[in-house]
């Protein structure tokens, strides 16, 4: 059977005093539904400069929750996930313009994991992100939607510009901006072990890979990694609200798929 250990943790920063940060998750009640629907996972980071950034993120991911509850048994998480945060889209850019008589601009990131058997998920669109940390080395599950990063992508600047430029936090993408949104979506395999990152760019702005990667693996404990994750982006930054969630993976129940339907393999 797939087992995990997860921690989810959310801090104002050193500046902002108020949190636009917003993370659920959707767990099994029982042996079922870890088979037919799976774990969830999903943060949000609502877009500074605009109305209402703490609506835009709650709306998002508590609409992607009650999404993954109702989905029908079995459905493929491959296009279950996506055709959530389109729904959490929707919604969002039509809360926004609900608020005021006038309507009212509202923005969010969305990353969301989904893990069933031995795999996983993951559904993004902006740059809060998901990292996949195994045998003390973080790989990033997601590319983020930004000015930047696009740019790197292209060769037009390097990394390292990208990750110093001012412009870094433009988004390209996000929910709410309009009725659709282009969703980025892969799967992977997923090892006893394994620990998922998700994260708003309050941590990964000011602690780089390497660094994050060191502090989960020297950490047994879930809750003492995540808080010195949120320390250390503190100390090294503070400017932004920092949110992470921990997922380790402690064992996996490895399948086949014939079909659209999963059978235990040996």
């Amino acid at each position: 059977m797939l087992a995990l250990d997860f921690v989810q943790a959310s801090d104002f920063g050193r500046v902002r005093d108020n949190n636009e940060d917003y993370l659920g998750c959707v767990l099994p009640e029982t042996r079922e539904q870890e088979h037919s629907h799976g774990w969830l996972f999903a943060l949000a980071d609502g877009v500074g400069g605009q109305d209402k950034g703490e609506v835009a993120s709650s709306t998002a991911v508590e609409t992607l929750l009650a999404g993954f509850r109702q989905a029908t048994r079995g459905e493929q998480l491959r296009t279950l996930l996506p055709r959530l945060i389109q729904t959490a889209n929707s919604k969002v850019f039509e809360t926004g313009l609900a608020t005021t008589p006038g309507g009212t601009r509202m923005a969010t990131t969305l990353v969301a994991c989904a893990l069933r058997f031995d795999r996983v998920v993951v559904s993004h669109v902006g740059d809060s992100r998901c990292y996949l940390i195994r045998h003390g080395r973080a790989t990033q599950l997601t590319r983020d939607h930004t000015l930047v990063a696009e740019q790197a992508r292209m060769g037009v600047i390097s990394d390292q510009e990208a990750a110093q430029s001012d412009s870094r936090h433009i988004l390209t993408r996000s929910l709410g901006n309009g009725m659709f949104v282009n969703v980025d979506t892969t799967d992977h395999s997923v090892m006893k072990g394994d620990v998922l990152l998700l994260c708003s760019d309050g941590l990964h702005c000011a602690v780089p890979a390497a660094g994050i990667a060191d502090i989960v693996t020297r950490n047994s404990d879930l809750n003492a990694a995540a808080r010195e994750l949120i320390d250390t982006a503190n100390e090294n930054d503070g400017g932004d609200n920092v949110t992470v969630q921990l997922i380790r993976v402690k064992s996996v129940e490895r399948v086949g798929m014939y079909r659209g339907r999963p059978y235990k393999l040996a």
